[in-house]
C-alpha cells in the first residue's frame, strides 16, 4: 500500500512538472508562421530574453531602467533619421496625402527610421508610424504617416512646402504612440496632441516659479479660463513639433535631461531602456546594438521626460517601481496574440497585444530575419 501511494505521488509530480515545462516553453517561444520575401514559409520566433536590468535612475517623477544585453548588429550601425536629415542624406517628400509620405535616401549609407519620428515642414508636420531601414540610393519609398498639426496646409515661414526640414523630436506620450501605431487613427492622434499640449502647459507651470496672479473672477469660475490663458503660452499652436520646441518647455525639461542623460556613460552593453512615471511602468525600447541606442538616447530621454512633465503633480506620493515589475512588463508584452505586416521586401513588423500591453518588433531579412527594434507600451 505504501509503495502504491509513493508511486501515485511520483506520477502526479511528474505530470505536473511536464505541464509546467510545457507552459513555460509556450510562454518563452510564442511563434507564428509568416510569409518571407522569397515566398517560403518561415517561423518568426519571439523569445522572452532574460535581459539584465539596472536601475532605477530617478529624477522627480521619472525613473529610468537600463536594459543590458547582447549586441546583435554585428558592427552594422545605420544613420538615424535625425542624422541623415541634418547631413542632407535623406529627403522626406511631401505627397499632399496626410497619411503617406515618400522618403528618399540619396547617400551610400543605410538610414534607420523609428516609428514615432516627427518630421517638420511640408504642408503639415507629420509623424512616421513605422520602423524602416532605408537602403542606400533608395529612390522614393512610401512611408505611413499621421498629421501632428492642425490648421495648416501651406508653406510655413521660410520652410519649403514640398519637403521636410528636420526630425529632432518624436511622439512623446504612450497615448499618442497607441493612437498612431496600434489604433492607426488620425482623429485620436489629433485629440491626444491637444490633451498633451494642455497637460504640458500645466506641468511647466507647476515646476517653475509661480505664474503672475490671475484675476479673482477667473479663479472663481473653477479654473478653465486660468488654465486656457496659461496653456496658450506653451501650446500656442496646433503643431506638436512647435510645442516641443517651446523655449520655456525646453528649459524645464533640461532639469530632467541634465540629471538622467549621463546614466549610460561607461555602460557599453546597454541596448535599451524602460521607464516609469509616478511609479507606473510606461514604455520601453530595445535595439539590436548599443551603438544605435546610444545615438537615439538624447531623443528618447527628452521624449520620456516631456511625458513625465505632463504628468507631474507637486504633492503626489507614489511607490517606486522595481526591476521585477519592469521584467514582468517586458515578458508579459511578448506573449500576446500576434500579427505581421510586411513593410518592405526586407522589413517585417510583428505586433503582439495582451490585455495590458502592446509589443512591436521590427525584423530585417537582410540580417537573416534578426530583430532590430523592440517597442513595449503599457496601455
Amino acid at each position: 500500500m505504501q509503495r502504491r501511494k509513493i508511486g501515485l505521488v511520483l506520477l502526479v509530480t511528474t505530470l505536473g512538472l511536464i505541464g509546467f515545462l510545457t507552459v513555460q516553453a509556450q510562454r518563452k517561444y510564442n511563434t507564428r508562421k509568416v510569409q518571407n520575401p522569397a515566398g517560403a514559409d518561415q517561423v518568426q520566433t519571439v523569445a522572452s530574453v532574460d535581459y539584465k536590468i539596472s536601475g532605477p535612475y530617478s529624477h522627480k517623477n521619472l525613473s529610468i531602467f537600463l536594459i543590458h544585453g547582447e549586441d546583435r548588429a554585428k558592427g552594422r550601425l545605420p544613420l538615424t533619421l535625425q542624422e541623415a536629415m541634418e547631413q542632407k542624406k535623406v529627403i522626406v517628400h511631401e505627397t499632399e496625402n496626410v497619411n503617406s509620405l515618400a522618403i528618399e535616401n540619396v547617400s551610400q549609407e543605410e538610414v534607420f527610421v523609428q516609428s514615432g519620428d516627427i518630421v517638420k515642414g511640408g504642408k503639415q508636420d507629420r509623424v512616421l508610424s513605422l520602423d524602416l531601414i532605408v537602403p542606400p540610393k533608395s529612390g522614393r519609398l512610401p512611408i505611413d504617416s499621421f498629421c501632428v498639426e492642425q490648421g495648416r496646409w501651406s508653406k510655413r515661414g521660410e520652410e519649403t512646402s514640398t519637403a521636410f526640414s528636420s526630425s529632432d523630436k518624436m511622439l512623446n506620450t504612450k497615448d499618442l504612440k497607441i493612437a498612431a501605431k496600434s489604433k492607426k487613427s488620425q482623429r485620436e492622434v489629433w485629440n491626444n496632441v491637444a490633451q498633451y499640449q494642455m497637460k504640458i502647459s500645466e506641468g511647466v507651470l507647476l515646476q517653475n516659479s509661480p505664474a503672475p496672479p490671475v484675476p479673482p473672477a477667473n479663479r472663481a469660475a473653477g479654473g478653465p479660463i486660468e488654465r486656457t490663458v496659461r496653456s496658450a503660452s506653451i501650446a500656442g499652436t496646433g503643431s506638436l513639433q512647435l510645442t516641443l520646441e517651446n523655449k520655456e518647455l525646453q528649459e524645464t525639461l533640461s532639469d530632467y535631461v541634465k540629471n538622467l542623460a549621463p546614466i549610460i556613460e561607461g555602460k557599453n552593453d546597454v541596448i535599451g531602456y524602460a521607464f516609469t512615471i509616478n511609479g507606473q511602468v510606461n514604455s520601453g525600447d530595445i535595439y539590436s546594438s548599443h551603438g544605435l541606442f546610444k545615438k537615439l538616447w538624447p531623443k528618447l530621454l527628452e521624449s520620456s521626460a516631456s511625458e513625465a512633465l505632463s504628468e507631474f503633480e507637486k504633492e503626489k506620493k507614489f511607490e517606486p517601481a522595481t526591476i521585477s515589475a519592469v521584467k514582468s512588463f517586458l515578458n508579459e508584452a511578448e506573449t500576446g496574440e500576434g500579427e505581421t505586416k510586411q513593410v518592405t521586401k526586407e522589413i517585417t513588423m510583428i505586433k503582439r497585444e495582451t490585455e495590458k500591453n502592446l509589443f512591436f518588433e521590427t525584423r530585417d531579412h537582410k540580417q537573416s530575419g534578426e530583430w532590430m527594434h523592440r517597442n513595449y507600451i503599457s496601455k
